[in-house]
């Protein structure tokens, strides 16, 4: 058989097979029924932009890990700094001692951040405790207590961040009560955070303003130009801090480390996690060193910085810097090209947006309306051919492969796309046809 990375999708039966389906029967036993599973898909291997299940079905990756997997799955180089550490050190805990993958990791990141100045590092596991490590932050250095976040934003699940985001009420619902004094305007909006500022949030009593400069969960939203370096002035202005959420929007997915730079826009605080570690669990804030002033034992986390993860993140960082970030720019832009070649044949797609390699296809009714539905069925359909999509928003398709995705790649992806739109509409048709013909004979 092909490589599994130079192969192409290929479907040898239903799916899920036995085997899968033989999984999936003890998942559903011992799993928490929290999870959302989008499609019965159980992975037994991945490389580069291609999966295998556990019957031999190869599918076309473009969902990464939901953003995680950068620079492709089983990357040579990550694969080898990980055994590398693992035989030297692979737990000492950073909150106590000192080892180097950390320190030279948190150079790296402090370099790599945007803004002047010198910066320091906090190491967690994942976005949503950056997200926490950075509200304690953010209250520690301003003395104040309220903090502002946006619509359809999402930070995380535990609790700060949860309370932070305003994505869906079901990841709310039945878990207050939440974070207090936390306010939420509409993303994209500067008039809506200004008057919230001149009503119930006085801006001396704000400590920050958290903002994904695209919003990921909440549909791959991507904000008008004067919206970030509206925040910024408006932070400088009442000295609050502005805090960017680039846990699914950097390190190279939108053609630049930062997606914030598209704008020219730094944060005071930047959360970082996903991508940075190509699969590890490693998330990072990355702070100006005079915000990060909170003193010995106010933050600390057994095992954000691993120094494992430390050292898959360091060959992760070099290989988006040396190749994927620019090849995330240009595939990107092939993408978003043949799928705005899509939209004109289909009228289902309402709109392609996004940067790089982060795109949102959003889907639409033949009225018009948004169509959750007909959108969370185009992903099974897709499924089905051997390409894995995901859904944010209300009815957007994500799209976010691994930056190493190549030119035939895109070329696959757009073709079953196609096919995916191409059986819907005749689904569709069929079934208006079969109820107009019902109406008639009543």
């Amino acid at each position: 058989m092909v490589p599994l990375y130079r192969d192409e999708p290929r479907i040898l039966g239903p799916l899920p097979g036995p085997r899968s389906s033989a999984w999936l029967e003890r998942d559903h036993r011992v799993m928490s029924p929290s999870y959302t599973r989008v499609y019965p898909l159980v992975v037994r291997r991945a490389k580069g932009a291609m999966v295998e299940d556990m019957d031999g079905n190869r599918f076309l990756d473009y969902t990464a890990g939901i953003a995680v997997i950068s620079v492709g799955h089983s990357h040579p180089r990550v694969v080898e700094a990980i055994r590398k550490q693992s035989r030297r050190l692979i737990h000492m805990s950073g909150t106590d001692f000192y080892y180097t993958p950390q320190v030279r990791l948190a150079e790296r990141l402090a370099a790599l951040a945007p803004g002047p100045g010198p910066k320091r590092v906090f190491f967690t596991n994942s976005g949503a405790e950056a997200i926490e490590a950075a509200l304690k932050l953010a209250r520690w250095h301003t003395g104040r207590n309220r903090a502002l976040a946006f619509m359809h934003a999402f930070h995380g699940r535990t609790y700060g961040a949860m309370s932070l985001s305003g994505s869906k009420p079901m990841q709310r619902r039945g878990f207050s009560p939440l974070v207090p004094d936390i306010h939420h305007v509409r993303y994209g909006d500067l008039d809506s955070v200004n008057a919230l500022l001149r009503t119930i949030c006085p801006p001396e009593e704000l400590a920050a303003i958290f903002v994904e400069p695209i919003q990921g969960e909440g549909g791959y939203i991507v904000p008008p130009p004067d919206f970030l370096p509206g925040l910024r002035r408006l932070c400088d202005q009442h000295g609050v801090l502005l805090v960017f959420d680039e846990v699914q929007c950097g390190i190279g997915r939108t053609g630049k480390m930062f997606a914030s730079e598209h704008w020219g826009v730094a944060s005071d605080i930047v959360c970082l996690a996903k991508g940075i570690a190509n699969g590890l669990p490693l998330g990072a804030i990355v702070a100006r060193a005079s915000v990060m002033n909170w003193p010995s034992g106010s933050h600390a986390s057994t095992f954000g910085g691993n120094p494992v993860a430390c050292a898959a993140s360091l060959a992760t960082l070099r290989l988006v810097e040396e190749r994927y970030r620019a090849n995330a720019e240009r595939r990107g832009r092939q993408m978003r090209d043949g799928l705005n070649a899509l939209a004109r044949r289909f009228p289902c797609i309402r709109e392609v947006r996004g940067l790089g390699l982060m795109i949102g296809v959003e889907i639409q009714s033949d009225s018009g309306e948004l169509a959750p539905a007909l959108r969370d069925w185009m992903i099974d359909l897709a499924f089905h051919r051997g390409l894995l999509l995901l859904p944010c928003g209300t009815s957007t398709i994500r799209i976010c492969p691994p930056l190493c995705l190549t030119t035939r790649q895109v070329e696959i992806g757009l073709d079953l796309i196609g096919a995916t739109l191409t059986a819907a509409e005749d689904e569709i048709r069929s079934v208006k046809a079969s109820l107009e013909e019902k109406t008639q004979c009543r």
